[in-house]
């Protein structure tokens, strides 16, 4: 029997037999010109179910998908459909060796995937696979195949919802690139997935819970992002500590809930991104979170004595408040060496105040964006009493006199861009301090060269108007009017239609 995939109602199906023999070619089409070895691999580029699809164009093209190194199954209707597809195509596969191999699994089956992954991973093993992707669910969490588990050829791994056994041995010694999402593992596993990846250079851990340490000292290791942490609520007391002396670039990114991230080394690192936000206990109110509030006021102390060094840095709205609330206790910032300093945030009177403080304390800035998305920052807008107290500060400092006497004697390029999905007329107090740091900054920057404000033109679903790009074009026109410093200066508006 000849079961071939077809194309029907834009979803990948098998067909039992085919009722005839394809017809030959007529059109002496430039593509039919090309060599099988080059149509194969555009083919391997197609997602499997259009690359097998492929067989009904000409004879010639029967069996041309059978030597595809590519595979990318995603399930979007029939479960049964889908495993009779992956089975089927792996059956006549040829290919001496997998390049890339991803699953697309469904959301909410009731199918048990088990047998079938163990299976269809151990062929891409027995394949000298390169690239392997398990795109899954929270709810659903599948156990890392034992043929998986010491897969030399492997380089890169993205796996979500994944659980490890706890008696097997990781070998991956090729193993550059690790992502896990959706991961809860504890520290004494992480070691030893770690201890097993003598070439890794990058990792990313998202939706993570479980360990409390996590070293690196291979020198390969160059790159860490932790996004989002998995909290259960066990313990408001969470903390973890990152210990690699090699990193060169971290990001800490989205909600932490209360995990206090605490960098013991990281004397190598040059970029950084620290867009995450923390959570107050909850129902703590009228001050009782003081001391709570301490720990994380000294935790960012920490990261700017210990980021003082790195030339590229990111941060978003959370630590910018602290930075301004540490300013109103008197604590004075440590100088930092930032040459680039990018801003990820949706802009509030209190968050500038923060921003000018670490503009003071960057005296080789070179660069300055700011980025007006929301980044995952209006999450969670609860604050409590305490520091409902300190912001309230803001009503009375005028933000020029915050940063009086302060030149940028580096400051080349300044750039403002519009790309939050936010109504901004819900900041106007935020935007008005814009407008003032923006002059500020072209009063004080000595040697500014550009100014670029870029906007995305759509309509706003809360105020019915381009409030982003009518904002910043009046910005535009208004910095038109300032006092400039530097002699050879450029601003420039940009406007660009978002596209849904």
């Amino acid at each position: 029997m000849d079961l071939r995939p077809c194309i029907k109602n834009g979803n990948c199906n098998l067909r039992d037999s085919m009722s005839s023999e394809v017809e030959e070619e007529t059109l002496d089409d430039r593509i039919s010109q090309l060599p099988d070895a080059l149509l194969v691999q555009i083919l391997s580029l197609l997602p499997t179910c259009d690359a097998v699809a492929s067989c009904v164009v000409s004879k010639r093209w029967r069996y041309l998908w059978n030597s595809i190194h590519n595979f990318h199954f995603a399930c979007y209707n029939k479960v049964e459909n889908f495993v009779s597809l992956v089975d089927h195509v792996l059956i006549h596969s040829t290919c001496s060796k997998i390049k890339k191999f991803q699953l697309d699994l469904p959301y909410n089956s009731e199918w048990n995937f088990d047998s079938n992954i163990n299976q269809w991973i151990s062929f891409a093993v027995e394949r000298k696979v390169e690239d392997v992707r398990l795109s899954s669910y929270e709810d659903v969490a599948f156990e890392l195949p034992i043929s998986m588990c010491t897969c030399s050829s492997l380089i890169t791994l993205d796996w979500s919802s994944c659980v490890f056994d706890k008696e097997s041995v990781i070998q991956w010694k090729s193993l550059k690139s690790l992502k896990l999402e959706y991961i809860s593992i504890d520290d004494d596993d992480l070691a030893k997935i770690l201890s097993g990846c003598p070439a890794l250079e990058n990792m990313e851990l998202s939706f993570f819970n479980g360990f409390r340490r996590l070293e690196i000292t291979s020198s390969n290791f160059k790159r860490l992002t932790l996004a989002r942490y998995w909290c259960f609520y066990e313990t408001l007391e969470d903390h973890l500590e990152i210990i690699a002396p090699y990193l060169q670039h971290l990001e800490i990114l989205g909600g932490l809930e209360y995990l206090k991230c605490r960098l013991v080394n990281v004397s190598s690192l040059v970029n950084a991104r620290l867009t995450f936000n923390i959570t107050c206990i909850p129902n703590a109110e009228d001050g009782g979170c003081g001391d709570y509030h301490q720990d994380f006021s000294n935790l960012v102390q920490d990261y700017l004595q210990k980021l003082s060094h790195a030339t590229d840095l990111t941060i978003g709205r959370w630590l910018a408040e602290v930075v301004f609330m540490l300013q109103l206790k008197g604590v004075s910032l440590p100088k930092l060496r930032c040459k680039c300093l990018t801003l990820e945030m949706y802009v509030t009177k209190y968050n500038l105040y923060g921003v000018a403080s670490l503009l003071q304390t960057s005296p080789l800035l070179e660069t300055l964006n700011i980025h007006l998305g929301h980044f995952g920052a209006r999450f969670n807008d609860y604050r409590c009493q305490l520091e409902l107290s300190y912001l309230a500060k803001a009503d009375n400092i005028n933000l020029l006199s915050w940063i009086s006497n302060t030149v940028f004697p580096n400051l080349k390029n300044v750039k403002i861009a519009g790309c939050t999905v936010e109504c901004l007329k819900r900041f106007g107090e935020g935007n008005d301090k814009l407008f003032e740091l923006s002059e500020f900054l072209l009063m004080n920057a000595l040697t500014l060269k550009k100014f670029v404000i870029v906007s995305e033109k759509r309509i706003c679903g809360e105020c019915s108007e381009s409030c982003v790009s009518q904002y910043l074009s009046r910005l535009a026109k208004k910095l038109l009017d300032c006092p400039i410093s530097s002699k050879k200066f450029v601003i420039t508006y940009e406007e660009s239609t978002l596209h849904d």
